[in-house]
């Protein structure tokens, strides 16, 4: 079956519509009638769009199709996210062994006996920052009170970062995910955020005692052992930091938005006794909102064949999150909110070997944080229109820059 011509492809990423939680309309459509088809992207370089769930699960876990973005020919879905020669990349963009070397360092921080054991931690942060939006004006900015502080505090108290620097790289990390800033932008915050984090790892090498946290529990066993050189450490200290707190902070504003449109359901959560019940609700979240909006870029190293479509090797292919989450193949009524459906098997953290390393993490915080603001604040309300909120959509996370509420 031959692929739809170039000349016809549409420019990806597509901008989102009116509502503020859907995907672009236009990928719904490409979803029913061409799942695996031509997209142009910024540069003009075609791109294989893959958008059904069990086409977008096969091009995840498929060796052939290559994370690798030192490959030359590797698709960006912005001009500041080509890849730097001289800079230590992130083994999410790495494939075997390279990518399992280093990932099988982290894994013991983030199984799910390690992230229960951080509950306590998570839950007193919750009831700290609560306490601190009761005691102020009935309205706040859900976004700064509450959403982004937990996840932050969270990580950084988990690498072993200072929270004191919250600002810097908050300011940083905006300006590196963000599709249309230019190379030497996202540069510069790189460099910047690295920087910061190769100064705070050589002072836990120099250390006699570098800590009992992440960062310096890697010194230790992997850094000062010669099996984790000094720039690899950066690297994944960079993008734990970055993904801990960016994904979850807009994941906890957009649920509290959508479940404050869904009186309900949002009840439900507040009011359950069974924690499986709000582990369901975050799973659901977690689907239908899809805050990796846009496709994870992949290049095919051989000839493959996805939902009927040839792909050649060499061709980039964008294998779209959202799109299969939304998918009623997958998910009858996928674009209905029901914290009651079994939804799981969504790939909002991503499938196969470069699945999400920290989604234990974050479905704690949420688990937590859902329920605890809900009961909290049982009359909590939008404080405007959805329709006047800024949603930024140009990030590879998207969400709300702020989410007035009033109670």
């Amino acid at each position: 079956m031959s692929g739809t011509p170039a000349q016809d492809a549409p420019r990806y990423p597509m901008e989102r519509g009116t509502c503020p939680f859907d995907p672009p309309e236009p990928l719904a459509r490409l979803r029913a009638d061409r799942p695996v088809t031509r997209v142009t992207l910024w540069n003009g370089r075609p791109a294989w769009l893959v958008t059904r769930y069990a086409d977008v699960r096969a091009v995840l876990s498929d060796p052939r199709i290559s994370a690798d973005a030192r490959h030359p020919d590797f698709p960006q879905l912005g001009p500041g996210r080509i890849s730097r020669p001289d800079q230590q990349p992130s083994f999410i963009v790495l494939d075997d062994p390279e990518h399992s070397r280093l990932r099988k360092m982290l894994i013991s921080d983030f199984t799910m006996r390690a992230t229960a054991s951080l509950r306590p931690a998570v839950e007193a942060i919750v009831e700290d920052l609560l306490d601190a939006m009761a005691a102020g004006p009935r309205a706040a900015d859900l976004v700064q009170a509450f959403a982004l502080p937990l996840p932050s505090l969270v990580i950084c108290r988990l690498l072993g970062v200072p929270y004191a620097d919250h600002d810097v790289f908050q300011h940083l990390s905006t300006r590196l995910l963000t599709f249309t800033a230019d190379r030497g932008e996202v540069a510069r915050a790189s460099d910047e955020l690295r920087g910061y984090l190769r100064d705070l790892v050589r002072s836990k090498i120099a250390a006699a005692d570098p800590g009992d946290d992440l960062l310096g529990r890697l010194v230790v066993r992997r850094v000062r052992t010669g099996e984790l050189e000094v720039e690899e450490a950066v690297s994944m200290a960079s993008l734990l930091l970055v993904a801990g707190h960016e994904t979850t902070a807009n994941q906890i504003a957009l649920g509290a938005m959508v479940l404050l449109q869904h009186p309900e359901q949002a009840a439900a959560i507040r009011d359950a006794d069974d924690p499986a019940v709000v582990a369901n609700a975050v799973e659901e979240l977690l689907r239908l909102l899809t805050i990796v909006h846009n496709a994870r870029a992949r290049i095919a190293l051989e000839d493959v064949e996805i939902g009927g479509v040839l792909i050649r090797a060499g061709d980039a292919v964008l294998p779209s999150g959202e799109t299969a989450n939304r998918d009623p193949g997958a998910f009858p009524d996928p674009d209905r909110l029901d914290i009651h459906r079994a939804a799981r098997h969504h790939v909002a953290f991503g499938y196969g070997v470069h699945q999400c390393l920290g989604q234990p993490l974050a479905r704690l915080e949420l688990q937590v944080a859902y329920p605890a603001l809900l009961r909290r604040f049982p009359d909590l309300r939008l404080a405007a229109p959805v329709g006047d909120l800024t949603v930024r959509a140009d990030k590879v996370v998207y969400g709300v820059a702020a989410l007035p509420v009033e109670w």
